[in-house]
C-alpha cells in the first residue's frame, strides 16, 4: 500500500514538473481519430487511441482538441483551425497532431483517409482524402517552435478496387529537405503496413503511451524506445520509423529531478555521423543475436541493420532484418525517383524493381510523362520600369540605327535639311525647338529632359509622356 501511494506520488509530481516545464513554452495539440468508416468496415481502435493520447497529452501540459470521424471538409477545416491557434499563440509554441485511422500512398504522395471516402478507382483518391504534404505545408506557414506529427495511419489498405495499383504503406517523407523544426513518425517503416492490434490500443499508441511517460526523456530517445515495444509486440512484423529536423530539445514530461542510471543517454548531436557498417560491426562484435538485434532496431539506420546482417545470418531475426533492408532500400529508390519526376527516373526504378507493388504505378506515371506538354522556353524576366536616381540627358540616335552604343562623339554634320517655312495656317513655331540633321542631332534651347512612363522613357516634345489626343513635336 505505501509502495503504491509513493508511486503515484512520484508519477504526479513528475507530471506537475511537465506542466511546469510546460508554462515556459506553448504547447497546442490536435487528435483525431478515424473509426467510423462509412464505406468499409469501421476500425475498433482509433477512437480507442485517441482518447487515450489526448489524456496522455493534456497530462503533458499541451491543449488538446479532440476530433473524431471526420469528413474531408471536416478534417480540412480541422486543420485550418488549428493553424490559426498555433498563429494566435505565437511563435513559442510546439504544434503536435495525432492521427490514427487508414492512410494510403497514391503516385508517391500520402494521404489521410477520412471516414467518407468512397473510391471506385486510384484517381479518386486525391480528390477524396488529405494529402500529407498539404498539412505540413499548413503547419509550416505560421512560425512554431516544434512541429510533431504522429501517425498511426498505414493499416491495410480497406478498398479491394485499389489493392492491385497503389502502394503499401506511407511513402518516405524526409523531413530534413522542409522546413527546419519537424518531427514525424510513422507507426510503420516506409512501404509497410501496421497493426491495429487485438487490445484496446493499436501497438504504436501502446508503446508511446508507456514511453512518452517517461520523465526527462528526450522525444528522440522515446521513440527508439516505442519502435523496440512494437517491434517485440508484433514479431518484427511492425517497426515503426520516424525523421527529424527539430532544432530544439522536447520532452513529454520533464526531468522531476537528476537523471538515474537507469534513464536513457542523451541523443547524439544533430551534426554527429552516422555510424558506417564496419563500425557497427565492431559494436556488435561478440554481442547475442537478441542484444544486437535490440541494437538495430533501435537505432533504425540502414547501416545497422546491413551489419547485423553480415554478421548474423543463421539468426532467428535473420529474414526480418533482410525485409526491413529490402523494403527500405526499395521506399529509398522510390523517393529518388518521385523527386526526380521523369520517364528516366522510373525506367530506372523499374530496372532495380521491376515486380514490386509500386511497379504498376511507375509505368503508370511513365505513360502519364509522354503526355505532359514541353516547358515554354525560357524569356528573361522584365523588371519593373524605374527611373535612375540622377536622370541625365539621353543620347539620342537615329531611328535605324541598331549598333551598339556610341563611345566616341558622333562626327561633325555639314549637310542640312531644310525646314519648310511655316504658312499662315500653320501654328506659330514654339521659341524651344530643335532641328534634325541627317547624321545627328543639335540641340538648341533647354536641354531635352527625360519623363519616365509605365510604358518606357519618352522625352519633352515627344508622343511620350503627352496625354492621349495631344500631337506631337512636327520636325
Amino acid at each position: 500500500m505505501l509502495r503504491s501511494l509513493f508511486s503515484s506520488a512520484v508519477l504526479l509530481g513528475a507530471l506537475l514538473a511537465g506542466s511546469s516545464a510546460a508554462q515556459a513554452e506553448n504547447r497546442l495539440a490536435l487528435v483525431i481519430g478515424e473509426s467510423a468508416y462509412r464505406a468499409v468496415p469501421s476500425l475498433p481502435n482509433p477512437a480507442n487511441d485517441a482518447r487515450a493520447v489526448t489524456k496522455l497529452l493534456a497530462d503533458s501540459g499541451f491543449e488538446v482538441t479532440t476530433a473524431a470521424d471526420l469528413s474531408q471538409r471536416e478534417l480540412n477545416q480541422k486543420i485550418g483551425d488549428f493553424t490559426a491557434e498555433i498563429a494566435a499563440k505565437g511563435p513559442d509554441t510546439v504544434a503536435l497532431v495525432f492521427y490514427a485511422g487508414h492512410g494510403l500512398q497514391i503516385d508517391g504522395e500520402n494521404y489521410l483517409v477520412p471516414v467518407d471516402v468512397d473510391p471506385k478507382r486510384e484517381a479518386d483518391i486525391p480528390l477524396q482524402a488529405v494529402r500529407l504534404n498539404d498539412v505540413l505545408n499548413t503547419l509550416n506557414s505560421v512560425p512554431t517552435k516544434s512541429r510533431i506529427l504522429l501517425l498511426d495511419a498505414c493499416r491495410n489498405n480497406p478498398f479491394p478496387t485499389l489493392n492491385g495499383t497503389v502502394g503499401r504503406g506511407f511513402a518516405l517523407v524526409d523531413t530534413k529537405t522542409g522546413a527546419p523544426g519537424t518531427f514525424l513518425s510513422y507507426s510503420t517503416s516506409p512501404g509497410a503496413e501496421a497493426e491495429d492490434g487485438q487490445g484496446s490500443d493499436s501497438p504504436y499508441t501502446t508503446a508511446l503511451l508507456t514511453a512518452a511517460r517517461t520523465p526527462g526523456l528526450p522525444i528522440e530517445q522515446a521513440f527508439k524506445q516505442v519502435r523496440v515495444a512494437v517491434n517485440k509486440a508484433t514479431g518484427g512484423r511492425q517497426t515503426p520509423w520516424e525523421s527529424s529536423s527539430l532544432t530544439e530539445d522536447f520532452k513529454f514530461v520533464a526531468a522531476s529531478g537528476p537523471l538515474t542510471a537507469n534513464a536513457a543517454p542523451m541523443p547524439p548531436a544533430p551534426n554527429a555521423a552516422k555510424r558506417t557498417v564496419d563500425q557497427w560491426k565492431r559494436d556488435l562484435q561478440g554481442k547475442p543475436a537478441e542484444v544486437a538485434h535490440e541494437m538495430v532496431v533501435t537505432d533504425g539506420t540502414l547501416e545497422a541493420y546491413q551489419a547485423f546482417d553480415q554478421m548474423f545470418t543463421q539468426s532467428q531475426f535473420a529474414a526480418e532484418v533482410r525485409e526491413w533492408i529490402v523494403r527500405q532500400r526499395k521506399m529509398l529508390a522510390w523517393n529518388e525517383a518521385v523527386t526526380i519526376n521523369t520517364a528516366a527516373s522510373y525506367r530506372a526504378f523499374l530496372a532495380q524493381y521491376p515486380d514490386t507493388d509500386l511497379s504498376l504505378t511507375a509505368r503508370t506515371l511513365i505513360e502519364r510523362l509522354r503526355f505532359k506538354p514541353s516547358p515554354l522556353p525560357q524569356v528573361a524576366a522584365l523588371g519593373p520600369c524605374t527611373a535612375p536616381s540622377a536622370p541625365t540627358a539621353p543620347t539620342l540616335l537615329k531611328k535605324a540605327d541598331v549598333a551598339p552604343a556610341i563611345v566616341s562623339p558622333p562626327p561633325v554634320v555639314t549637310k542640312k535639311v531644310e525646314v519648310s517655312p511655316p504658312r499662315e495656317y500653320d501654328p506659330p513655331v514654339r521659341t524651344t525647338h530643335r532641328e534634325i540633321y541627317v547624321d545627328g542631332p543639335v540641340n538648341r534651347g533647354p536641354p531635352i529632359q527625360p519623363i519616365y512612363h509605365p510604358m518606357g522613357i519618352g522625352f519633352h516634345g515627344g508622343m511620350m509622356g503627352r496625354p492621349m489626343g495631344f500631337p506631337g513635336r512636327r520636325f
